[in-house]
Formats: structure tokens, sequence, C-alpha cells
């Protein structure tokens, strides 16, 4: 018997199909074994011995594993082919060996980048051995992982309360948030000014120009600084005659972007698609496992943790044919495409992300894949075949219109218009490469006029704008990935982890789409830097990264370099141990405090206590993390929880007075409730009513508790961008928009109990994080409406071998689930989140739910036993106060006769 182990069931079901009977292939479910969570784990004393255990969940999978090999023939250890791959199979293979379960049996490695019959079986007629310097590469990532999180996490817990741990890279990307945050609040804005001009050719063709050159000077950014310079300027326009005194024309190519990577296609996800890389890799990894095609379960994509950008020639050889089919001769380069990654070891895959088979159209693969998934199947598809297309072609134009007056050589005013003209559309016809909001957008297109040298242009309008220097933006997922890429911190399979644990551990959040750090995540980075500031270095993070993968390249024995690392690193452990929670308190206010108490416009203390009006304001740690207090305590007792703008809306949770309703002459204001910040009319007063007064046993009055109207904030509304014009309008929601142009019917918007919406007769469509609920137009909510999802039909899965009735995975209101005649089977949580299950899966499903006794039969019985016991008890109870009645009544007859 021939044993195979892989990872995940969902894998373990497609390869068997592709092996055969004389194949046994079980999954692992991930590692079998880690480090146990308690000091003592690593010994760096004892040359760095590693003390590994298992849980209950995997010991069972062992037992599963040793039953099964014992007595095999050859073992195969299928793992995935990146260095957490090995690392499973490594485990795995140790835990048998100590088990003495491998005797007169060969073992084998076996990898394969797609999970396709040809790929497999490939893969299984060419195995190779376990390669031991990937295995020394994981296993000094794991101890260097252990070593800093155990050493300095315990200082936290007592530095520090809150912080529940401080990790090698999630620090460091938490140090980019945060001193990105930094970069906002000390962001000094700059005014400037633009003038463009509307002017319009002898054709009467009107284009506009910016002006370019003042005086015979080119104008620098801060050149107009104020209003009136900028006055000045549109005047000596206007009194101008100009000409057009050049046109400059060129060719410009536009290339398209290789095959996705991970970080790349995290990035593109989240910005086309609004995933977060965790979500995203879920999906990638149900479409690398494997989908019920026609009754044969296929990967759909290559193994998605890789920093390769080459795809297999068959590969490019299938995606060319397909481009000259579906678009053309011309679409198609004369050579194939090769690309190059900047990385220096492209070691986590052999491959980038792409298609398995390019011929599965995702247009036809709709029927086979829930909604997501096929969004990130196309995104995949689209990227692979547009990186074979043909260039995309420019014609960028420059027109410069200059005046009359000439000083020298030199033009007195140039106004300068510049566009482009898309020639051909080359790989823009199948994909357009979505930017990052810091990145400029180069697609911005105006068309020009055709116009000649020395042709006479007139001015119609000249517009002075005013501008402001913008802060920069705050990271998304995407923006963090990429950052933390172009640093060399992390690798392809840590990104979307260390996203979720900054999360998980409330250090940052997400906040229409952006990471925001929270107060104590700040804090967090202040002590790191001031007392472990070497190990959260952006170049020491990523030099680790390099001489890890120096390990894997054989360059490096992964002892020296543990060994080098903790000789420092134990020394600031030691150093900072002894320090008090004074010490650091004290720290955290130096460095940290400006950003918490911020200079008020009036000039007056902003670290004034507002209790005691004499001591002063300062950070505090205490059992349940930081908060402000006063430092003539224990006198004053005054705090409040530590939270910076933007954090929890107001400094304190009491009323923020807005504004006069003038219609009502209320008070507005903003108020924080136990489901968030809403905005209320008025205050919460008693009413009086008089009770009815026949049959009335008291004259007093009764009081009613008036509820005075209120309006919940949407969650991409922050309470600190609240004023009295925008609390106002959300308490006139919801609001008509206006008539739908099919029906006639008026459209509105409003929020509701699952948040904001658009509605059009008894359609209801939820609005995106982007869209404000208060100026969204008819023209996006038709588009919204458009997309409101219809009741989903019903999917045949095959006949019931029993009656031949059919087998169908359904929607429902709690998700997906199995349904044959009158019997119902809710999905496995695995498959609830891919929404994909097979036929045979579904018939086990089905026989499991029918020799399940029925839930409320089993809770009528318990029901009527209960009641039974009930009135048995009643009934004796009533019997004996019956006799010690009748007990009684003797008793007192007895008195009276004697």
């Amino acid at each position: 018997m021939n044993i195979v182990i892989v990872e995940s069931p969902a894998k373990a079901k497609t390869i068997k199909k592709y092996l055969g009977n004389n194949y046994e292939v079980i999954a692992s479910y991930g590692h079998v074994r880690d480090l146990p969570n308690k000091d003592g784990s690593v010994l760096p004393d004892e040359d760095f011995t590693m003390t590994w255990e298992t849980d209950s969940h995997s010991e069972k999978r062992i037992r599963d594993i040793a039953n099964l090999v014992k007595g095999a023939e050859n073992l195969y250890l299928a793992t995935d082919p990146d260095r957490e791959g090995e690392a499973i199979s490594w485990h795995v293979l140790n835990v048998l060996q100590e088990k003495k379960k491998l005797k007169n049996v060969n073992v084998h490695r076996v990898v394969f980048n797609e999970i396709t019959k040809t790929a497999v079986l490939e893969a299984v007629n060419n195995p190779r051995i376990l390669n031991q310097q990937m295995i020394d590469a994981y296993l000094a990532r794991r101890a260097l992982d252990y070593l800093v999180g155990f050493n300095i996490s315990p200082v936290l817990w007592r530095k520090l309360p809150g912080c529940k741990s401080a990790g090698r890279v999630q620090s460091v990307a938490l140090r980019l948030i945060c001193e990105r945050e930094n970069e906002i609040e000390l962001f000094d804005s700059s005014e400037y000014w633009t003038i463009d001009a509307n002017l319009a050719s002898e054709s009467a063709k009107i284009f506009k120009s910016r002006l370019y050159q003042l005086d015979g000077k080119k104008l620098a950014k801060f050149t107009l600084t104020n209003e009136q310079d900028a006055l000045i300027a549109k005047t000596k326009i206007e009194n101008s005659a100009f000409s057009i005194e050049k046109i400059e024309r060129r060719k410009v190519k536009r290339h398209p972007a290789p095959p996705f990577t991970t970080s790349t296609m995290q990035q593109e996800a989240a910005r086309k698609l609004h995933f977060s890389a965790n979500r995203t890799m879920r999906l990638a990894q149900s479409l690398y496992e494997g989908v019920d095609i026609g009754g044969e379960t296929t990967g759909l994509i290559t193994y998605m943790r890789t920093d390769s950008v080459k795809m297999a020639n068959e590969a490019v050889v299938s995606i060319r044919n397909t481009i000259e089919k579906d678009y053309g001769d011309k679409y198609l380069p004369e050579s194939p495409r090769y690309y190059k990654t900047k990385a220096k070891f492209v070691q986590e895959g052999h491959e980038a992300v792409r298609p398995t088979d390019i011929s599965r159209h995702p247009k036809h693969m709709a029927k086979y894949l829930d909604k997501d998934s096929l969004r990130l199947y196309e995104l995949v598809w689209k990227r692979a075949v547009s990186s074979q297309m043909e260039s995309a072609e420019f014609d960028k134009v420059t027109i410069d219109s200059a005046s009359a007056e000439r000083i020298k050589e030199n033009a007195a005013i140039i106004l300068r218009a510049s566009g482009s003209i898309m020639t051909f559309d080359g790989f823009l016809t199948l994909y357009h490469e979505s930017k990052d909001e810091s990145d400029k957008d180069e697609d911005k297109e105006s068309l020009l006029p055709p116009v000649k040298e020395g042709e006479k242009v007139t001015t119609k309008e000249v517009k002075p704008e005013q501008h402001f220097t913008q802060p920069p933006f705050r990271f998304t997922e995407s923006s963090l990935v990429k950052k933390l890429e172009e640093l060399g911190i992390g690798r392809p399979s840590t990104y979307a982890a260390i996203l979720t644990k900054l999360q998980n551990r409330s250090y940052a959040r997400i906040e229409k789409r952006h990471f925001v750090p929270e107060s104590i995540g700040r804090i967090l980075i202040v002590f790191l830097e001031s007392y472990f500031g070497d190990y959260v270095q952006y170049n020491f993070t990523a030099d680790m990264e390099d001489k890890l993968d120096n390990i894997s390249e054989g360059n490096l024995e992964w002892k020296k370099l543990l060994s080098d690392f903790w000789v420092d690193f134990s020394k600031t452990v030691e150093k900072v141990t002894p320090l008090t929670r004074t010490e650091v308190i004290d720290e955290i206010n130096d460095k940290f405090g400006s950003f918490v108490f911020k200079e008020k416009e009036d000039g007056s203390d902003p670290r004034l206590c507002p209790a005691c009006k004499k001591g002063q304001l300062n950070i505090k740690l205490g059992k349940f993390g930081a908060f402000i207090g006063c430092s003539n305590h224990p006198e004053c007792k005054y705090t409040r929880p530590l939270a910076l703008d933007g954090e929890n809306g107001n400094e304190s949770e009491e009323p923020k007075a807005l504004g006069k309703d003038t219609e009502t002459n209320l008070e507005v204001s903003l108020r924080k409730g136990p489901y968030g910040y809403y905005i209320q009319l008025g205050e919460t007063t008693p009413t009086e009513t008089t009770p009815k007064e026949s049959g009335a046993k008291k004259t007093t009055k009764k009081k009613k508790v008036a509820k005075p109207k209120r309006a919940s904030l949407p969650k991409n509304l922050s309470p600190s961008d609240i004023t009295f014009e925008t609390a106002l309008q959300l308490r006139a929601l919801p609001r008509d928009i206006a008539e739908h142009p099919e029906t006639g019917k008026m459209v509105t918007a409003g929020i509701g109990r699952y948040g904001p919406y658009v509605k059009h007769e008894t359609k209801y469509k939820s609005l995106t994080d982007d869209d404000n609920v208060l100026n969204v137009d008819i023209n996006r909510a038709v588009e919204l409406l458009g997309q409101a999802k219809k009741k989903a039909e019903a999917k045949v899965l095959g006949e019931h071998p029993e009656d031949g009735k059919p087998v169908t995975l359904q929607e429902g209101p709690y998700g997906p689930y199995i349904k044959w005649g009158k019997t119902n089977a809710a999905l496995p949580k695995i498959n609830k989140e891919t929404g994909v299950i097979s036929f045979d899966e579904a018939i086990n499903l089905l026989k499991a739910k029918a020799t399940k006794k029925p839930r409320k039969k089993a809770a009528a019985k318990k029901t009527s036993a209960k009641k039974a016991t009930a009135k048995k008890s009643t009934a004796k109870k009533s019997t004996a106060k019956k006799s010690t009645a009748k007990k009684a009544t003797a008793k007192k007859a007895t008195v009276k006769k004697s």
C-alpha cells in the first residue's frame, strides 16, 4: 500500500481521485506539533535545543496517520512546496520515527506547484528527499520568533499592562502604521494656488491650459501662495493675447504587469475587490486545492504562496494561443515576455500565481464558483493572460500658448496644456492595474483639439484655484503589504498573518479600509523604540530575513545565526527587566505626551486637570491598560480613557452640543451609547398621563419617558467629522434621492438596522464603505440597486441513489445548505466559507442527518416529562396540604369536645 500525506482534507480528496485505489491519502490538518506556549521551549544555553509538543487534536491525527502507515510499502510526503510545507513533512516524519512506524517503509518527498492530474502524477514519479536547508531555515525562524516573543512579552506584561505581546515582524509593521500617524498629526498644511485658463482655438474648440510660466519665470508649486498673488496673475493673463508657440508630440508605450506573486495578488485584491489579505488567501487556497467541475475535483490556480513571477513554458504557450485566437495577431507580441523578480532569493514557490488551465475562462467557471471565488479567479486569469499581451500605445501631446509680449527669447506668460490619446489599447483591452491612493494617476487623459503652431487662441475663462498640501495617506492593507515587501520585511506566507495579528491584539483597527493605530499600539511602539530600538529597525528585520534566506540556500549555519542574535538580545532584556513602571511611564509621557495633550487654540495648559484645576494630567498604566489621570492622585480622583482624536470620538463620553435646531429650538448633540455614536434632538423628559377615572384605585399620576429623536452614525463617518449641518442631515434621514429613470418611482437613502442603504420600491441595497448616505446620487444608487442580490437558484448536485430525487445546494438565511426532499442538512464550517461541496459529501451529510434524532421531538419529550413530573409534585403537595388541613380540623374538633 502507498500512503500520501498532505495538509488539508480538500487537497487529500482531490489527489486521491488522481492516484487511484493503490494509494491512500490522509490529511495532517497543518502542523502536527509546535513549540509549547511556555518558557523553556527553546534553550539557548543547550545549543538551542527545541522542545516540540502536540495538542489533543493533533494527537488524533497522528494516531490515524501512524495506523495507516504501519505496514505500508511507500510513504509520500506531499505537503506544500514552500518552507512551511517542508517543515510539516519534517514534523510528520519525526513523529512517525519516534513511534517506530517506518520499519521497511520507503519515504519520499514529492512537490507540485499545481493540483492537476499531470502535475501530481509527475511529482509521484519523480520524488526527492527532504530539503534539510529549508528545514533549518524554518527552525531558525521559529526559534527567533519564540525568543523575541517570550522574552519581550513578560517584560510588557509587567511594564505595560494591556499590551499582550510583541512579535519580531508584526512590531515593525505596527511601527510603520504608527510613524505614518505621527506624520499626519504633525503635518503643517501650506497654501498654494494654481490658475487654469480655457482657451478657444480658431475652430472654436475649447481646451484647458494651466499657467506654466509667469513674467518669464517657470512657476514652482509655491510661487503663488495667496489669493492676492493669484488675482494679479489672473489679471495679467486676461490682459494678454495668446498664440500657439510650440506643439510637442511623442509616442509612449505602457507595458503589462507581470503575473501575480502572493503580495501583488493581495494588493490588487484589496484595491479592486476590497478583500482583506486573510480573505484573499483563504479564497486562493480553495481555488488551489480544487473545485468540483463536472464530477471531478480540479485545482484552478497554481500555488498561491510565491514570490516568483515566472510561468512554465507550456503555460506561456497556452496563453499566447488564447490571445491569438480570442484577440487577434495585433495583441500578440512577436516573442514571449519573460519577467524577473526584484527579490534576492526566490525560493518560496516555483511559479507565479496563474490558472492551471487557461482554457477555463472565468465565464465558464461561474456555475462552479461562489461570487467571491469567481472574482478572485477572474483577477488571476486576466492578470496572467494580459502579462503576455502587446503593450498599449499613447500619443502624448503638449501645447504651449505664449503671450504676445516677449522679453528677449522668453515669453512673458506661457499656458501649457497636456493630454494623451490612446492609439492602441493593447493589454488594456483586458486588464487595467489599480493604483494606491499615494500613486500618481497616469490614466487621467484629456483630449486636445487639432491646432497649429502660430495659431491665435482666445482666452475664454481664467480660474484661480486655492489648494492646500495634504498629509500622507494612512496605510491600506494593499499599501502596507507593498511597503513591507519594498523594505524586505516578512515573506509571502506571513503577510496575511501579520495584518490579522495587529487587529486581533487591538494594536490597530481598519477604518474606511485604512489602518489606524490604537493608543495602546502607539504606546507599545514608544516602549519598543525606547528600550528595544535595534530590534524594530527596518534594516535589522530585513537583514534577518536575508540571513534566513541564506540558510535556505545553504550559505549560513542556522545555529550560528541564533547564537549571534542571542548574545546581544539577551543583554538588552537584562537591562530592561530591572526598570520600574514609574521609569517606563515617565519615558512614555516624555515621548508620547505631545500627541495626547495637544496645544489648545486659546493657549491654555492642555495638561491642566479639569477637576481640581491644580494637578497635571499624565498617561498612567493600570491593571487594564493605559488611561489619563491627575498628578494629584489620590486627593484628585479624576481619570478618563486614553483616546486620541477619532479613536473614541470625544475625549469623554459626555454629550457634545452641536447647535440648536431652528424648527424645534431643541439642542442637537452627539452622544455615545452602548451600540456606538448617535445624534440626538433634545433631552429625555418625563411626560405625565392621567389614569382613567372609572374604577381607578389610585389618583397618583403615572410618568412615561418621552424618547427624543435619534439618528445613528454610519460606520464611515467618524465622530470627529460630525458638524451641526451633518447632524441635521442625519436626523432628516431617510431622504429622497431622485426618481428611478426606468420606473419613475422615488429612490431613497437611509440608515437601517444593517447600516446605510438605498431603496427602490421593495428592493434594498446596502451602501459600501466608500459611499456616503448623505450625498449618494441617483446614478450610484441605480448602479447599487442593479447589484442587489437576487434569490440564488438551487444548484443541482445530482440524483439521490435511493429515490432519484434531486440533491440541491441552496442558499438560506443562515448560509448554504443541502436539500433532498424534506430533508435539509447544513454545510460544515469549512464548506460554508467556500460555498462549495461535492455530491459525495452531500450524500454523507444527508445520511448523517437521517440517523440523527430530531431535536424538536426530543425537546418535546423532555418538556412533557418535566410537565408530568411537575403535575405529580403539585398533586402530592396539594394532597399533603389537604391531609394537613384535615388533621388540623380533627384536632380542633377534639379540643371543642373536651
